[in-house]
């Protein structure tokens, strides 16, 4: 349950990040919270938001607003990239909010050469959507990283709890606190690096695999344009580590490439090149059907 008092937060919150309220595009269904925010956002701001019925482009050319924001998932990010028109729209935004996974340093790179402003977020649906911006909690915000790497969020855009699962709102909440199924870390200078969510973590040969952090290294990798990496039950490791790129990436080199940074013991065990990552309805990696395709 999000209460009317915790969208508002967010939405005030946000507005206040982003140096101001302006009209938004709305990139993702108004079924995530992610969508839900943008309408949220823009009945607060009193402002009209502009819907994509299919044609992003034509979308972003009928924005009027001075100040023009959307949100999209990394994914959507790199496919508009990709065309030169629709990379000059989205440079006219004041920001591009991107959430959902992890933004690949490439990704980030394409988008300050072709001038597109990109704020990475972070949150979930109990948080009203995105609560980190950049590594940085939104005002009123506080977050935490508890010792075994779970990060735990807090402030005024925290959820009233799940529907008539007064049980499961107890496992995740504690002293006002709630905590999230994602692995982070702060770093030297307090921002929070998200490395993936504990059921990302694959158990291969006894070692802890964070698979989310694997596949953001093999998409740095030039011979790659996406990458997803998932854990296959196996008789000798408990679970190996495959790999699915969109590239030429061989195994051998995806291995080598892992290893430059990463423990060898993170190193993919089998590599499938695909034409394209599949995706569920939310921009993120359907996980399943990679299964599926690694068991055969």
């Amino acid at each position: 349950r999000l209460s009317r008092a915790a969208m508002r937060a967010s939405a005030a919150a946000t507005s206040a990040r982003l140096g101001g309220s302006g009209q938004w595009l709305l990139g993702l269904p108004p079924t995530y919270v992610a969508g839900l925010q943008v309408l949220f956002r823009s009945v607060v701001a009193g402002t009209e938001p502009v819907m994509q019925d299919g044609d992003l482009a034509a979308a972003m050319t009928s924005m009027t607003g001075e100040r023009r924001y959307v949100s999209l998932v990394p994914t959507q990010l790199h496919r508009i990239l990709q065309d030169p028109a629709q990379a000059r729209l989205l440079g006219t935004f004041t920001n591009v909010l991107v959430g959902g996974a992890h933004i690949p340093a490439d990704l980030r790179a394409l988008s300050a050469e072709q001038r597109v402003r990109v704020v990475a977020t972070y949150g979930t649906s109990e948080t009203c959507g995105g609560c980190v911006y950049d590594g940085v909690p939104l005002d009123g915000v506080s977050v935490a990283v508890d010792a075994d790497g779970r990060v735990r969020l807090a402030g005024p855009v925290l959820f009233d709890g799940y529907d008539g699962r007064p049980d499961l709102t107890e496992e995740v909440e504690r002293d006002g606190w709630f905590l999230t199924e994602d692995l982070g870390r702060l770093d030297e200078d307090g921002k929070l690096q998200v490395l993936g969510r504990i059921d990302d973590v694959v158990v291969s040969g006894g070692v802890n695999v964070p698979t989310s952090t694997v596949a953001a290294r093999l998409q740095e990798h030039v011979a790659v344009t996406a990458a997803a990496v998932v854990g296959v039950p196996d008789p000798e490791w408990g679970h190996r580590v495959v790999a699915f790129v969109v590239g030429e990436l061989d195994l051998d080199a995806a291995r080598d490439w892992v290893d430059e940074v990463q423990p060898r013991s993170w190193a993919p065990r089998e590599l499938f090149r695909l034409a394209r990552i599949p995706l569920l309805s939310n921009g993120k990696v359907d996980r399943v059907r990679l299964q599926r395709v690694a068991r055969g």
